[in-house]
């Protein structure tokens, strides 16, 4: 995965981070916690990370990793469910970032709309307590539940009807029915 770190002075170094268990130090690369980042050949220093390093990703990066379109991380943001830094006209997107694209499309697989996760994010943001959070998406879930229940209920119905139709249309077979005389 390629990504920017960020380091104490707001220095950027361009890495290629590969995750490696045990950690181990290899000849010219840093080891952060069993995180071995490699500068760019280009790089012509090596930075000492500080404790506040955070790792910043381009819209890009994030795309690729959740097999995103850029468009779709944008329509996210114009959506009011990502908020990634600026500098200039580029965006930067922290670990935050990223977590909240994962809440969104876990939310999409269980079939919540845009404003539904837009209010759990809002709530996961506004309180330290996990529990105002959990009521809700429990309140959340279990409409869902109900909506896939009758969803369930009603496709029942229309396979029953679709059954219904066929042993019709078998039987008048049976009994002669041909083609083009009525």
């Amino acid at each position: 995965m390629h990504a920017s770190t960020q380091f104490a002075g707001e220095a950027i170094v361009q890495c290629s981070i590969v995750i490696e268990y045990p950690p181990r130090v290899k000849s010219g690369e840093v080891s952060l916690y069993g995180i071995l980042t490699r500068p760019p050949p280009s790089c012509a220093c090596i930075a000492v990370p500080s404790r506040a390093e955070s790792v910043i990703y381009s819209i890009s990066d994030l795309a690729r990793e959740f097999a995103l379109t850029t468009r779709a991380i944008r329509f996210y943001e114009d959506e009011g469910l990502l908020a990634p830094r600026r500098s200039g006209r580029s965006r930067i997107y922290g670990e935050r970032e990223r977590v909240r694209i994962k809440l969104i499309l876990r939310g999409k697989r269980l079939g919540l709309s845009l404003s539904e996760i837009r209010e759990l994010l809002d709530l996961y943001e506004a309180t330290k307590s996990e529990r105002p959070q959990l009521l809700k998406f429990l309140q959340v879930l279990a409409q869902r539940r109900a909506m896939l229940n009758q969803q369930q209920e009603d496709i029942a119905i229309v396979l029953s009807e679709i059954d219904s139709l066929e042993k019709q249309c078998r039987k008048r077979l049976r009994l002669g029915a041909n083609g083009g005389t009525g």
